[in-house]
């Protein structure tokens, strides 16, 4: 948990320091954690879809769905919309179906990113029976991807599968 932290918290000290607004840094936070998920949803072959690496716990489709879930729940709320797509965790189990569903949270969400400016920091919304800045609506969306994305991690090194996070980065070429 601490390490979750320090991940999430770093950056935004960075930007911070760098005098980057805090909507530019929750979008960035956000386009990170599409490209992992996705990744991941993507690695996972459709086999394992169903694994789970113990009965208590959700298969990684389902935290899949999740996912997709909770997108649309959290930009929904932020965007004062009726949320488009409730129940995929329930409805989809096929891997293409699931990533299709990510996909498509993740636009739907890019909505509630691409809206969204410091100005907008005084603006409340409900969340969770409290009222909340939709700045700060959009950063629990990040830590909760954040959160399921070490879930995701986990079942894929059980399955001998290196996660999107831990895949050697390509070294720029050098310019002719």
């Amino acid at each position: 948990m601490r390490t979750l932290l320090i991940c999430l918290l770093l950056p935004a000290a960075v930007a911070v320091a760098q005098d980057i607004p805090f909507s530019a840094f929750n979008k960035r936070a956000c386009g990170q954690m599409k490209m992992w998920l996705l990744g991941s949803a993507e690695k996972m072959p459709e086999e394992n879809y169903n694994f789970k690496p113990t009965a208590a716990v959700r298969s990684f489709g389902q935290i899949v769905g999740h996912l997709a879930d909770s997108q649309h729940l959290f930009c929904s709320i932020v965007l004062g919309e009726k949320n488009p797509a409730p129940n995929i965790e329930l409805t989809k189990t096929s891997k293409a179906d699931l990533i299709a569903a990510l996909k498509d949270a993740f636009a739907y969400c890019d909505k509630a990113y691409d809206g969204m400016t410091d100005a907008a920091a005084t603006q409340t919304v409900k969340l969770f029976g409290g009222d909340m800045p939709k700045p700060i609506v959009l950063t629990v969306n990040d830590m909760h991807d954040a959160e399921h994305y070490g879930n995701l991690v986990t079942y894929l090194r059980l399955k001998n599968i290196v996660p999107p996070s831990s895949e050697p980065r390509s070294q720029p070429q050098p310019k002719k």
